[in-house]
């Protein structure tokens, strides 16, 4: 069978890697490098500023006087990605890999660079672009892309987004020094995550120095300042960057879906539970699709799609799908938020436990952090919130449980080893 691929991020090069070793004939189209946005201007350079941040916070802690200059972390961070995009290629040796951008012609021909490509079944792999306000000005913010190419930490820095995006530069650039105003449109920052979580963030965040302001809503931007209305009043910020990180749109653009037949709109393209587009053959996955759009979640999409393809089945549970957010400290989550369970009406309670009476952390003088358990009324496991250090590894234990409609009394009943952090979810359960 020969499957075509278009896009070469997490739920591209992944599909394209497995589809091969179940014996396709696979042909990879992708624009840019290798890695698409997660590898190359998103997840991993990310991922080490938090790192170099991360020692930043641990020094100053420690009374030690060393700190990682910015220029560092962003050399490593280059390191980082040419090693990971060599990985990706290696990989990639048994797949056909195309470099150009992709089109449709109609529902089964693909032109790039002036060539037509044809296949029994095509995955839609394109990704997101960064989105933004529209209001006046708002060309003038850099974006995630554009702030991970600074050579150096501006004094000030203007995040107008509360989300996952914005946050983590917000809590990357204060560790580096800069004055960082987060300006955020709804009542709470990270308004996907349960309410009480968030606010214990903008809490400890507010502590480090980030001035966060929720109900802001960006009126202009004029160079460097931005203003902003908040309870009918007008404000401003003066920043010397200006970041904008209010989410991320479905890429489609110069795709001709039309040409395929296949129904899409602003949000991304329609997809069905195989994420089989509206033409039969065709599938979408990750960004594009516009649902969840985290690398994880479209590495699994990809592998839906491809089961889809062979005629099997999985298990994989896409209501359940971990969320990870690299502020210090970190936050995660997994399943039902308080606020859900409510909205539907099913009947709860919260488990909570704190990281100050766990002797891990305490060690660790990382104290500052909490755990709350979700649970059912006939035990089990409906969401699992977390705040703290390691947060992002934690949530996978209660997550795996969650997959196998585990319950509270089964998860009493499992040793922790002792003095961990994992003891912040036993001393939940135990509650």
């Amino acid at each position: 069978m020969k499957l075509l691929i278009i896009g070469a991020g997490p739920g591209g090069y992944e599909t394209a890697v497995e589809a091969a070793k179940r014996g396709m004939e696979v042909t990879l189209i992708n624009e840019g490098p290798l890695g698409g946005t997660c590898l190359n201007e998103g997840c991993i350079p990310t991922k080490t500023f938090c790192h170099y941040a991360q020692l930043i916070e641990e020094n100053l802690k420690a009374g030690l006087d060393c700190k990682p200059s910015f220029v560092t972390a962003a050399e490593r961070r280059q390191a980082v990605i040419q090693q990971l995009r060599s990985g990706v290629e290696l990989l990639l040796k048994g797949v056909q890999v195309i470099q150009g951008r992709a089109a449709f012609k109609d529902a089964r021909t693909v032109l790039c660079n002036g060539q037509e490509y044809t296949a029994d079944r095509i995955i839609i792999a394109t990704g997101s672009l960064s989105a933004s306000l529209p209001v006046p000005g708002a060309e003038s913010c850099i974006t995630s892309k554009e702030i991970l190419e600074l050579t150096q930490a501006p004094e000030s820095l203007c995040v107008i987004g509360g989300g996952v995006i914005g946050l983590e530069f917000a809590s990357i650039f204060r560790s580096f020094g800069s004055e960082v105003t987060v300006l955020e449109f709804c009542p709470t920052i990270l308004p996907r995550f349960d309410t009480d979580l968030a606010k214990r963030l903008k809490q400890s965040l507010s502590r480090r120095g980030i001035n966060i302001e929720v109900q802001a809503q960006v009126t202009r931007i004029d160079g460097n300042t931005v203003t902003y209305v908040k309870k009918e009043k007008e404000f401003t910020v003066q920043a010397d960057k200006v970041l904008m990180a209010v989410g991320r749109r479905p890429n489609v653009e110069g795709l001709n879906l039309e040409a395929a037949g296949i129904e899409y709109s602003r949000k991304g393209i329609a997809v069905n539970d195989s994420f089989e587009t509206s033409v039969p053959g065709i599938y979408a996955v990750g960004d594009v699709t516009g649902g969840i759009m985290l690398a994880h979640a479209a590495t699994y999409q990809g592998l839906r799609a491809l089961n889809s393809i062979c005629g099997q089945k999985d298990s994989i549970r896409f209501d359940l799908v971990p969320a990870a957010v690299f502020t210090m400290p970190e936050v995660a989550m997994a399943g039902l938020t308080e606020e859900q369970c409510k909205e539907q009406g099913i009947e709860f309670r919260c488990l909570k436990s704190f990281y100050r009476a766990n002797g891990k952390a305490v060690s660790m003088d990382q104290t500052d952090g909490y755990c709350k358990l979700i649970t059912g009324a006939d035990g089990s496991i409906l969401g699992a919130h977390l705040m703290g250090a390691h947060a992002s590894d934690l949530i996978h234990e209660i997550a795996a449980v969650m997959n196998l409609n585990g319950t509270l009394e089964q998860m009493q009943s499992v040793i922790h080893a002792h003095p961990t952090l994992s003891e912040v979810l036993q001393s939940a359960i135990h509650e």
